[in-house]
């Protein structure tokens, strides 16, 4: 192995993988969560975790929203896989603490003290828990915790902004890669394109239409799960249509949003929403799937037994500026708010 493969092996996170050995860190079974950093690597102090909200949603029905049992299991999760990747869902969220050690070499540009979010994904990510999650009660996507996690040389983090709560600026930058690329998509699109985003009153949901909106779409069309969603949605002024629809329904789906869209964003936490967003989508158009319960076969499959001519794109959390993005929709955006904020601040 020359010099060159090894830093770029090391800058993967590929030496800490221990099972099974050659793959990166991501597809790996499990990680070695040492605290003992290589020289690019940075070692923080966990605070807290975000569970992504397909995974989450996966153990509370999994455990029968028994809290303690979603405890246990995402301790056994965590200790025997060395990171947080739920292996029924593939997904795992990403956290929040205190940069403990930065190694001489690590290119990310943090400081020991230094309050971070981590903008990749905990499947990634090493990770222990030392305190056997004792504060959380288990019936929510935010985790108090106490450990340690290793960040790599190509790794993504972000200093936590010193005028938002903790739980605020986590529960946005835990999502910051959809609005991005909601933003991205309609650019594309062309002229001020009409766009569904189905989950529309969840977090990714709200920030995607209100980065469509700034960039300039035309219809905005809000799809929700229940009156009570609709209520809050209407209430927040962020779509121009907001309709009730089972997303794993389609042609419910289809029917509700009514004549097709140029863009759909989906951003629902549960299986089965691939087919109603391809029929809500006009020929020419894009579906974006922006959510971890996406069946990509399903969604490819369904494209071709549909004859939907339709682009299709899986959402990359990274997206150049993302966590900048979704922090001024945020703090500009009084309907973003009064979604996202009951949700982390209850």
């Amino acid at each position: 192995m020359t010099v060159a493969s090894d830093l770029l092996q090391r800058s993967l996170g590929v030496h800490r993988v221990l099972d099974p050995v050659g793959v990166l860190p991501q597809a790996a079974t499990r990680l070695d969560p040492d605290p003992r950093i290589a020289p690019d690597e940075v070692r923080i102090a966990v605070e807290r975790l975000n569970l992504d909200a397909a995974s989450f949603r996966q153990l509370a029905e999994e455990h029968g929203g028994d809290g303690d049992a979603v405890r246990a299991a995402v301790l056994g999760i965590v200790g025997s896989r060395g990171k947080m990747h739920n292996p029924v869902t593939g997904s795992g969220g990403m956290l929040v603490g205190t940069v403990e050690e930065v190694g001489p070499e690590s290119p990310l540009g943090l400081c020991p003290g230094d309050r971070v979010a981590t903008l990749v994904s905990l499947t990634l990510t090493p990770l222990r828990i030392t305190d056997g999650l004792a504060r959380w009660d288990g019936r929510s996507e935010q985790v108090p915790a106490a450990g340690t996690a290793v960040l790599f040389a190509r790794s993504i983090a972000a200093v936590l902004p010193d005028d938002l709560p903790t739980e605020v600026a986590l529960a946005v930058l835990d999502v910051c890669g959809a609005p991005a690329a909601t933003e991205r998509v309609v650019h594309r699109a062309g002229h001020r394109p009409s766009v569904a985003v189905l989950g529309a009153a969840g977090k990714s949901g709200c920030l995607s239409l209100a980065a469509a909106r700034d960039a300039r779409a035309g219809r905005l069309v809000g799809v929700v799960r229940n009156e009570a969603e609709a209520t809050a949605l209407r209430a927040a002024g962020l779509a121009d249509q907001v309709v009730v629809a089972d997303a794993t329904d389609p042609l419910a789906l289809a029917a509700a949003v009514g004549r097709p869209v140029d863009v759909t964003v989906v951003c629902v936490d549960a299986p089965g929403a691939e087919h109603g967003a391809l029929l809500a989508t006009a020929d020419g158009g894009t579906v974006l799937f922006f959510s971890m319960a996406t069946s990509f076969s399903a969604a490819a499959l369904g494209a071709e037994g549909l004859a939907a001519d339709v682009t299709m794109l899986v959402g990359n959390g990274y997206t150049p500026g993302h966590a900048a993005l979704a922090l001024h929709l945020y703090r500009c955006t009084p309907g973003v708010r009064a979604l996202i904020d009951p949700r982390v601040r209850a």
